[in-house]
């Protein structure tokens, strides 16, 4: 397994609820929660950057949130 250089934001404060991201050898991005680091989503940077403008503009679908 790969070890990853983790960043949170700074944003974020020392408690839980972080969300971390790490870049990836294959250019694709690691996000995992603080809570549950062993649980790591893959995404290539499109996919975030579309989710991360959804977000922003409050256009996720509604079965996204359950």
């Amino acid at each position: 397994m790969h070890a990853y250089i983790w960043q949170k934001s700074s944003y974020s404060t020392e408690g839980a609820n972080c969300l971390n991201l790490a870049a990836a050898p294959d250019d694709t991005l690691r996000l995992r929660e603080s809570d549950d680091p062993g649980r790591i989503l893959t995404v290539n940077r499109e996919g975030l950057s579309a989710l991360l403008t959804a977000v922003k503009t409050d256009r996720l679908p509604a079965t996204a949130l359950s």
